[in-house]
């Protein structure tokens, strides 16, 4: 069967990006952090970093005890997005992209006649992103037979690597990995496997197709069964079920009004990401982690919407009559959702107007950049909420994009 997928996976992403634009955090260990405090936790780490047991959740007074001459570094969501950009730019003039998965991750499809040079297209894409973006920024590449087993293949051989899995080296050159290596095993499906008995990939791999729909549960079971063993399946769609935004506060934002501040600009991030992947919620949880306190928590059911002023408004129904005292990390989720093919636009005249202005405020800032246009109540919250990236999310409106033109006929409200 032939090699018809390379996935590309950079490596220690963020890490990777400040050694590259800053030339004297090179060789050192480098930890980046959401902010500048001891109290809280890495969320990616540099190889020289890992080589002292420093990886991503870490905290950050653990992690100066672990690693000498630590750099800890505060994120920088927007440059991250650029430079993934630019990545994507480099190996889009050797390869089309055929999915981004993540800020980190992409795969590409090779063509009948391209198959036959997978391992040196994938020296290519890797070459391409040293030259025209920073010898800093490394990948490991992985070609295999279906797309699941391209992602599987960088987890062999990293940093910088390329890892090239045929089907006559199957299941063996699998044996190597842990079981949350593998796509799709997290840390209850791991627990559910240990349950069965199961504690290696090798033990995984001698199942039989049935044994694997049994502790799945179902179909699922049954794909990952045939994805191991090198069938190109066709991807299955997938509902999104929660939209959210979390963030840990800076010390001068640990009060009522400071959480509040950043709770609001999080609300703004959410919807207009809702909109953007074509849902509708039902519901709205919003929460606040304390220190030396129980996580307070606060829900309301609505009636469908994507309405940005209806969200505000119940955010300040849930907060404002007993917020908590010493907030230290915020967060909200946007949930039970329904996909936009399964509802239509409200029908009384001021829901209406909700609907279309939130709508027109999106298309005016995907044209000319992010909170060019808001609300007033988020006005001087330059920075609390400030932009994250997570690993799974693929960034769209963190920067400013180039005026496109528009393919919509819907009318600004």
């Amino acid at each position: 069967m032939p090699s018809k997928y390379i996935f590309l996976d950079m490596n220690a992403y963020f890490a990777s990006v400040e050694q590259q634009l800053r030339p004297e955090l090179r060789g050192r260990p480098v930890c980046v952090v959401p902010l500048e405090a001891d109290t809280t936790f890495c969320i990616a780490a540099s190889y020289e970093a890992r080589f002292y047991r420093v990886k991503t959740g870490t905290r950050v007074r653990e992690a100066r005890r672990m690693a000498p001459n630590l750099a800890v570094v505060e994120a920088r969501p927007k440059v991250y997005v650029e430079v993934h950009r630019r990545i994507l730019e480099a190996v889009g003039r050797v390869l089309p992209v055929e999915e981004v998965l993540s800020i980190d991750e992409m795969r590409f499809a090779l063509m009948r006649n391209e198959q036959a040079r997978a391992r040196e297209l994938a020296l290519e894409l890797k070459a391409a992103i040293r030259r025209e973006v920073g010898p800093w920024l490394r990948a490991s590449a992985g070609i295999a037979p279906n797309r699941y087993l391209a992602k599987v293949a960088t987890e062999l051989e990293k940093p910088d690597g390329l890892v090239e899995i045929r089907e006559e080296d199957l299941p063996q050159v699998l044996w190597p990995l842990a079981l949350r290596d593998l796509h799709g095993i997290g840390r209850r499906m791991e627990a559910r496997l240990h349950r069965h008995g199961i504690f290696t990939v090798r033990q995984l791999t001698q199942l039989s197709c049935p044994a694997l729909r049994r502790i799945w549960g179902g179909v699922v079971g049954e794909r990952l069964w045939r994805s191991l063993r090198g069938e190109d399946l066709p991807p299955v769609p997938t509902r999104r079920r929660s939209v959210g935004h979390s963030h840990v506060l800076a010390p001068e934002l640990r009060t009522p009004e400071g959480a509040r501040k950043t709770l609001v600009r999080l609300l703004h991030k959410a919807a207009a990401r809702l909109r953007r992947k074509g849902y509708w919620t039902r519901h709205l949880t919003v929460y606040a982690t304390q220190m030396h306190a129980p996580t307070w928590v606060r829900r309301a059911w609505l009636e469908t919407t994507q309405d940005t002023r209806l969200l505000l408004n119940t955010l300040a129904r849930l907060w404002d009559p007993d917020p908590p005292p010493a907030p230290f990390k915020v967060g909200l989720v946007l949930e039970h959702l329904v996909p936009e093919r399964d509802t239509s636009p409200p029908l009384w005249p001021e829901a209406r107007r909700g609907y279309r202005l939130a709508h027109a405020l999106d298309r005016i800032n995907a044209l000319y950049g992010p909170d060019t246009v808001y609300f007033a109540g988020m006005h001087g919250l330059d920075y609390a909420g400030e932009d994250r990236i997570a690993f799974g999310e693929v960034p769209q409106i963190e920067v400013a994009q180039k005026p496109q033109p528009r393919r919509s006929r819907a009318r600004p409200a």
